[in-house]
């Protein structure tokens, strides 16, 4: 067979992840603050694109009412009749700090509006603009988008400056101060020193001895416990503070993991106690703070904002809407580039800036109405969920939704990462309401992984310390109620959830049976 080369012409058709599509995917998986922030920059760099005002936005974009969602259009900068506003807004008319417009309006209107009994004791005018500005910004004065409640909240203290304001209190001695700055920048979130104390002496050329001294005098600082190298050593500093670190308290600090796992018969015969000394001792330990730099807040917290609201309807089932906070509010300004285009200039650049910023409305447009589909779909699915609780939580997945919705499942995936829906029963990510699938008993309908947790934790709560139920006395309850689940499985999510064995658990509601008895 003879080898030669030839030409064919052939027509394919094939998706190409071009630019503007990635971008698109990428805005689907972006948070709220993801978002703006790459708006903003959008806006930054292309001259046709700018943020609306809150008077230029559509209505909020709800199910079934695609219509209505209008949070970006493509004539938003088309001519709306204001030439002749800006010709009566003209600074001539409203020319505050000079006398020229005090003079037209005098010639004008034929009065004269100067102060003609300025010793009347009225007050004085205050020449202040940025107090008019603050004015402003306050409630009800007419300009509550520059109100943020924020700017008005208390900064936190850190750690950190709490301990830098006692130092120079107990440490006297510049060079105590030295070595005590280098432990406070060695702390961690929880007040514990992370730093070896012989290795920080030969660094900072000091002796052991006064390294210790100095270490000595920051535990007895404020929070109780702060400096301590290990939760032994933290609780015994508030022990001492509280002048209650006997040879039984000392004994109980130094066995923690006897204590953690409720072995109270080991810890009375290691503190020489009784079990009612031991029921005392075990009130004095839950008492103290094992993380005394957790009161202080070590970075600003961030409130989370919805991105869809639930509401129940007025016919009885629900209706769901877009939080219109959490919307990306922009406009494609096509009167500036109709005016720049006109005389020829820049014809090309402004022509590929136009092309980008459309792109990007529809882009989240589009993003709108996936996460309002999405949405939509979630709540369908989870209506007896809404009206009953968790215990009537459903089983789903990715791939039901998409296939209720004629999407891909990566989409839907994308779309629930990073969001949260307000609903009745409180703020939920939409991750959350995909849960695993768990059989039922005698073939009837599947139980939500989830929902079926929330049976065992409250099985747990329930229960008496004279009948403490054991994983195979959970497993039999749940069958009854027409859930079928393993020994282990149910061992698993006790253990997911932080819930003690029947053993430990036992050995606990018994000891707080007592103290609450005595």
């Amino acid at each position: 067979m003879a080898l030669s080369a030839n030409l064919f012409l052939r027509q394919t058709q094939s998706l190409v992840m071009t630019p503007q599509l990635m971008q698109s995917i990428q805005l689907l998986q972006m948070t709220h603050f993801e978002l703006n922030q790459f708006i903003a920059l959008e806006v930054e760099k292309n001259p046709l694109l700018e943020f609306a005002n809150d008077g230029e936005t559509g209505d909020e974009y709800t199910a079934g009412d695609d219509e209505r969602f209008s949070h970006s259009t493509e004539d938003a900068g088309a001519d709306d009749g204001t030439d002749n506003r800006e010709d009566a807004l003209s600074s001539d008319w409203y020319d505050y700090g000079g006398s020229a417009s005090t003079s037209r309006l005098n010639d004008e209107l034929d009065a004269n509006y100067t102060n003609v009994f300025p010793d009347d004791g009225a007050p004085q005018r205050l020449d202040a603009p940025e107090l008019v500005s603050q004015w402003k910004s306050m409630p009800g004065s007419g300009e509550g988008a520059d109100y943020d409640l924020d700017d008005f909240v208390a900064g936190q203290v850190s750690l950190r400056d709490h301990l830098a304001q006692q130092i120079p209190f107990v440490l006297p001695d510049m060079a105590d101060r030295l070595i005590a700055q280098n432990f406070v920048d060695q702390l961690d979130d929880c007040g514990y020193l992370q730093a070896d104390i012989v290795e920080a002496g030969e660094r900072l050329g000091t002796s052991l001895a006064q390294a210790e001294r100095v270490l000595a005098t920051l535990q007895s600082l404020d929070p109780p416990g702060v400096f301590a190298r290990s939760p032994a050593e933290c609780l015994a500093i508030q022990l001492r503070q509280k002048d209650r670190y006997d040879p039984a308290m000392q004994a109980m600090v130094e066995n923690l993991e006897l204590l953690a796992s409720r072995d109270f018969a080991t810890l009375k015969r290691l503190c020489g106690v009784d079990e009612e000394d031991l029921l005392d001792m075990l009130g004095e330990i839950r008492q103290l703070n094992p993380k005394p730099g957790s009161g202080f807040g070590a970075g600003v917290s961030e409130a989370i904002m919805p991105d869809v609201v639930v509401r129940a309807s007025s016919d009885g089932g629900w209706r769901v809407e877009l939080n219109p906070d959490a919307l990306p509010r922009v406009l494609v300004n096509q009167s500036y580039f109709s005016q720049v285009t006109k005389n020829g200039e820049d014809h090309a650049f402004l022509s590929d800036c136009l092309q980008s910023a459309n792109w990007l409305t529809r882009s989240l447009d589009q993003r709108a109405k996936t996460i309002m589909k999405v949405a939509s779909e979630i709540v369908r699915q989870q209506d007896a969920f809404l009206l009953h609780g968790v215990d009537y939580l459903r089983p789903l997945n990715l791939k039901t939704v998409a296939e209720a919705i004629k999407m891909h499942e990566s989409t839907v995936s994308r779309v629930t990462s990073n969001k949260y829906m307000l609903t009745p029963r409180g703020l939920f990510e939409l991750k959350y309401f995909f849960t695993v699938s768990i059989s039922a008993v005698a073939g009837g309908d599947s139980h939500s992984a989830e929902a079926v947790r929330h049976k065992i934790r409250a099985l747990i709560l329930e229960e008496s310390p004279e009948a403490v139920l054991s994983d195979g006395d959970i497993v039999d309850m749940l069958k009854k109620g027409g859930v079928d689940l393993a020994r282990r499985t149910v061992a698993k999510y006790r253990e997911a959830m932080n819930i003690a064995s029947s053993v430990q658990r036992r050995r606990e509601k018994r000891a707080l049976a007592k103290v609450a008895g005595s």
